[in-house]
């Protein structure tokens, strides 16, 4: 792979804790401590999708929920709209930024791109696997690169498998002879072999992408939503505790939090569903 590295290191969250026990969390035994619900604070799996089209909005979801998730995903609405000063916004308010713009295109256009988005200092990038070996290849390159000139460390690179709206049949209807989960593991193998840290995945395919890829591939899953969360336009989904369960590093959630009443306090509970495994 060109000589550079990749991250063989799966990354954890810290333990989450709670006045009300112990429990599982991502292959982790966590032991309570007293202090209730803040004792959860920090590090944890959450990404929140910052799926909105302006400053004012996303300013006030980023000053709420700094402290409760890991980092802030922002996709082709927001970055249409505020271009990097949307990762300027997060990364003021000590925010970690997942820029979700699934880059797809030819390598070099892709590796410089990503050498951008690296320099912005984001923590995790993610581009579409069906761009193909080089084009994967490329990114790495280039991030590695860009990282070493400036002294900063290289973010992640994700690559997208699947959507998690297809199904089976939108992958006949493309002229796809596989299944949906065999071409998930496919193109999981294929970003590991290109260097690429891990991948997006639904919970479906956690399990058969560790088998392929083993533990150090990180996986990143949209299409969670709470237990009395509805799916929405994502085909494919599990609630939070059972992602997690089934090996999930990174959980991408947007709506339930998003659009509910209070969105510090639907973060709250699903931190805790997750320690509770439900």
């Amino acid at each position: 792979m060109r000589g550079f590295p990749t991250y063989n290191e799966r990354p954890r969250p810290e333990s989450l804790t709670s006045k009300e026990g112990e429990g599982n969390f991502g292959g982790r035994l966590y032991h309570a401590r007293e202090g209730a619900l803040g004792a959860i604070k920090g590090e944890n799996p959450i990404i929140f999708a910052l799926d909105v089209d302006g400053w004012r909005e996303a300013k006030r979801f980023v000053e709420t929920l700094k402290d409760w998730v890991w980092g802030f995903k922002i996709g082709k609405e927001l970055f249409t709209s505020l271009g990097p000063r949307a990762v300027e916004l997060v990364q003021g308010e000590g925010g970690k930024v997942f820029l979700d713009l699934k880059y797809h295109d030819i390598p070099t256009t892709v590796a410089k791109a990503t050498a951008v988005a690296t320099r912005l200092g984001v923590a995790m990038i993610d581009m579409h696997t069906l761009g193909g070996l080089e084009m994967m290849r490329a990114a790495v390159e280039a991030a590695y690169e860009e990282a070493a000139k400036g002294s900063i460390p290289p973010p992640l690179l994700i690559g997208v498998t699947i959507l998690t709206s297809l199904t089976d049949d939108d992958l006949r209807r493309l002229g796809f002879a596989q299944t949906v989960d065999g071409m998930v593991v496919r193109l999981a193998a294929l970003a590991q072999e290109a260097g690429l840290n891990g991948v997006v995945a639904s919970p479906q395919e956690i399990k058969e992408v560790r088998q392929a890829c083993g533990e150090g591939l990180i996986i990143v899953t949209p299409g969670v939503r709470p237990r009395e969360g509805v799916h929405h336009d994502q085909a494919r989904v599990m609630t939070p505790a059972e992602a997690i369960g089934a090996g999930a590093n990174f959980l991408v959630i947007g709506r339930p939090i998003r659009e509910a009443a209070d969105p510090l306090k639907a973060t709250q509970e699903i931190l805790r569903e997750i320690r509770l495994g439900w």
